[in-house]
């Protein structure tokens, strides 16, 4: 397994849990530089987190020879950030509402949901090497 690899302001990771401390660090610390409130901090620390463990779980399915990316990027008072790994994709229509009375006690199925609540905008696309998660918070 691999290190985690920063390359200005992206990072890359093995498909392991283990390295969410390492995403956290680095987004956290590119939205100080950029003089980010500390409450948006937390709402868009909170959403990489959500999509980062997706992206380890249901799209790597913990392959340690796979990776998970995380580019960030001010456009104007946006911040979007780009989460990227190497699974087979899938559709967020597709997935369960957590709030429906069967999916209420489940463990898993919120993290979708709690991205598109925090976020002001999510996109969600399948390529032929993965999937690629988008999402947007305006920082004005």
């Amino acid at each position: 397994m691999h290190e985690p690899i920063i390359k200005g302001n992206m990072i890359s990771i093995p498909s392991s849990l283990e390295y969410l401390t390492n995403i956290d660090d680095f987004i956290e610390g590119i939205l100080r530089g950029f003089e980010v409130e500390d409450s948006l901090i937390a709402d868009i620390a909170i959403s990489v987190s959500e999509l980062v463990n997706n992206s380890v779980n249901h799209g790597n399915h913990s392959d340690s020879d796979k990776t998970v990316s995380v580019s960030i990027s001010k456009k104007g008072t946006d911040i979007e950030i780009m989460i990227e790994d190497q699974g087979q994709g899938f559709n967020p229509q597709e997935i369960s509402n957590p709030l429906d009375e069967e999916n209420l006690l489940k463990d898993t199925g919120r993290g979708i949901f709690i991205v598109n609540a925090l976020m002001d905008k999510v996109d969600v696309k399948t390529t032929s090497s993965g999937t690629k998660t988008t999402i947007t918070k305006s920082i004005a």
